[in-house]
């Protein structure tokens, strides 16, 4: 079978291979050429130690980042390629990083160090594999499996059970077995891993295409680091709207949003506030008054605590503070909440009202699904219309207002304010000459 290797890469194959030292294309690369998808990086293993390979391209760009470990990267037409020596390693003590790495002449003995058997495939130059674990079995049956003893593997780097998670959300694989219970047991693992690695996972996983069924097999993972989910995991919710309890409520609405790690985010925080708010009135309905703002506040805790960017932070929390606004398809409320949110983020409060609204019973929705495409539609519009919005969209500003003899300062935003407002409520037209009048009556006033 002919698989689509780049250039760069046959050239290094090729001229390890001319020196008289084994090499290999390893791990991910291969992992996802047998998977028909078009690798990101080109990771190439051998029987040649650091030295050896540097001496192999001595007259190409090299990078000498990872020697300690036995890796060379070296740069082809522009593009990096990480060549590792065979290597073993000593023990995790810190759980994320071998104390010490033993480099050894057999490639079987480097690919027992990995983790999941999908990455312990090698491949030469013919495309002939090496596969002493099965990994070709495990990606035709679709199984994320642990290469040896599960136990050891998540103790030795804890994470690897975000990995684990991630890599069954982003390929739709189930984790075998005794993977699984491995996954559970060793969760603690990651207290060890640093903030910034489990964000990246996170935001990979919950792209997935089976998130749902990851975040649904395992609420306690995802409560090792972000323990606030532990209520809502256990969260029942009796009420009119809700066919559902409050985590299985909150994995259909993370299904339902478009695949964008925002809005993912957006709906997998966006009731983590419900629990603390919740009442129950004399008829047994539970009832969750002002749990938006809770919700809010809460969020942006976790991001915090994950090390989220400042961008995504803010973005999701006010996506979550409003979550639950009472948006009407009247033009004079879009251009309000197109004015208080700017257009991204009122298109994508529009994303998470219908998320949220597939999260429910469905035979009650259905009003509230057509509503908002009709809002959609009518705020597209506004915008094909460029109507007033802003202050700078108003026909007159503050030179205007000075120039009637209204002092510099506070007053001035005051009577633009005034005017945008009334704008938007489509009390008066966005005419200039309207616009002055009303400016000198109150310069008058």
């Amino acid at each position: 079978m002919k698989f689509d290797i780049p250039a760069g890469a046959r050239k290094i194959l090729q001229t390890l291979a001319e020196a008289g030292f084994e090499a290999y294309l390893v791990g991910g690369c291969v992992r996802d050429l047998l998977r028909g998808v078009t690798p990101h990086d080109w990771d190439i293993c051998t029987f040649a130690r650091p030295e050896e390979t540097e001496h192999c391209f001595a007259g190409q760009r090299i990078i000498e980042t990872g020697l300690k470990h036995g890796t060379v990267t070296v740069l082809v037409e522009g593009e990096p390629y990480e060549i590792t020596t065979y290597r073993t390693e000593g023990p995790y003590s810190d759980s994320r990083r071998p104390d010490y790495v033993r480099f050894v002449p057999n490639l079987t003995e480097d690919l027992t160090r990995r983790d999941f058997t999908i990455n312990t495939i090698a491949m030469d130059l013919d495309g002939n594999l090496r596969d002493p674990f099965g990994g070709v079995h495990d990606i035709k049956a679709g199984l994320i499996r642990c290469v040896g003893e599960a136990d050891q593997r998540f103790q030795e780097d804890g994470l690897r059970v975000m990995r684990a998670l991630r890599f069954a959300a982003v390929f739709g694989y189930a984790i075998e077995k005794r993977t699984a219970r491995a996954v559970h047991e060793n969760r603690a693992m990651l207290d060890r891993v640093a903030e910034e690695q489990i964000n990246a996972e996170l935001r990979k996983l919950l792209m997935g295409k089976k998130a749902g069924d990851v975040l649904r097999q395992y609420p306690d993972v995802f409560c090792q680091f972000w323990p606030q989910l532990g209520p809502l995991v256990t969260l029942e919710q009796n009420n009119p709207w809700h066919c559902w309890g409050g985590w299985e409520h909150t994995i259909h609405a993370v299904e339902a949003a478009p695949a964008d790690v925002t809005l993912r985010l957006t709906m997998l925080l966006h009731d983590i506030g419900k629990p603390a708010c919740k009442s129950t009135d004399e008829q047994g309905i539970d009832h969750f008054y002002g749990h938006p703002a809770v919700c809010a506040q809460l969020a942006d805790e976790m991001l915090r605590a994950l090390k989220f960017d400042n961008k995504t932070r803010e973005r999701v929390v006010l996506l979550v503070e409003c979550h639950d606004a009472q948006l009407q398809p009247r033009s004079q409320v879009i251009r309000r909440w197109l004015n208080r949110l700017g257009p991204e983020a009122f298109f994508q409060l529009l994303e998470v009202k219908w998320a949220d609204s597939m999260g429910q019973d469905p035979k009650k929705v259905k009003d509230r699904l057509a509503e908002l495409d009709e809002i959609k539609a009518k705020a597209e519009q506004i915008l094909a219309e460029r109507q007033c919005l802003t202050l700078k969209d108003l026909a007159v500003d503050g030179r205007d207002v000075i120039a009637a003899g209204i002092e510099p300062g506070p007053e001035v935003g005051r009577v633009l304010g005034g005017l945008l407002k009334r704008v938007l409520n489509e009390d008066i037209p966005n005419e200039r000459k309207i616009l002055l009048k009303l400016i000198d009556y109150s310069s008058r006033k």
